[in-house]
């Protein structure tokens, strides 16, 4: 089939400011808009520049900005996006390059949440520690994060203000905040509850339809208030 590719390109070397480029392409249905990024940098302009690791949904490294909806590139197959199909770089981070953006803002919010297990005291027994079923399931949604960024930058609030944490950083507070193994859960609910923290959501689902793992990313970030709330962090 015939597909129509637009492409938003910005090289900060020659360009003043971010521009369309179209290229004309071979497609079958099955194929995915990663694929179509592919011909055209391998077959037409081998400058084009644009993230991607193991190709299968997994890093949620190739997180764009398709058709004017957050996806991953490697998902999203021919047939669903249609023959005229736009690709721009998620929105709210600095673009480095053609599809490129510079992560470093996220990572830096993802990091402020610690994001792993505090856990100092060995059990009595010495073993493992262990934990109910119904335990893990309290974070099973939140531990399947990959990370890709899709849910922070389809988010207005974000995009107004690059301080606010974001909903993934909140997803991965929330998978440790409600782990009965951790002991660094006040310690979290205090970094959320900053005026930049988990206040600052307005719900507008936005993160919900963005994330390719369909995690219920306000659920989390209304269970992380809850937690709050409860706590009585102010």
């Amino acid at each position: 089939m015939d597909v129509q590719l637009r492409i938003r390109r910005y090289n900060p070397e020659v360009d003043a400011e971010p521009h369309w480029e179209e290229y004309a392409l071979q497609a079958e249905p099955t194929d995915r808009v990663l694929d179509l990024l592919h011909q055209v940098k391998w077959y037409q302009d081998g400058t084009l520049t644009f993230r991607r690791s193991c190709a299968h949904g997994v890093c949620g490294s190739d997180a764009m900005l398709i058709n004017g909806r957050n996806r991953l590139a490697c998902e999203y197959l021919v047939r669903d996006a249609g023959t005229q199909i736009t690709v721009e770089a998620i929105r709210g981070m600095a673009i480095v390059k053609d599809l490129l953006v510079d992560m470093d803002p996220f990572w830096e919010q993802y990091r402020s949440v610690k994001p792993y297990l505090v856990a100092d005291d060995v059990p009595e027994d010495g073993r493992e520690r262990r934990q109910s079923p119904a335990d893990r399931a309290r974070f099973e949604d939140t531990s399947r994060c990959i990370l890709c960024a899709a849910c922070t930058t389809s988010c207005p609030v974000f995009w107004a203000d690059q301080s606010y944490v974001g909903p993934a950083a909140i997803v991965n507070a929330h998978r440790f905040i409600v782990d009965s193994r951790d002991q660094a859960k006040q310690e979290r609910l205090e970094i959320m509850s900053d005026p930049d923290g988990v206040w600052r959501c307005r719900t507008t689902f936005n993160c919900v339809e963005a994330c390719p793992r369909d995690i219920k990313v306000t659920k989390a970030i209304l269970e992380v208030t809850n937690e709050i709330n409860r706590s009585g962090v102010r």
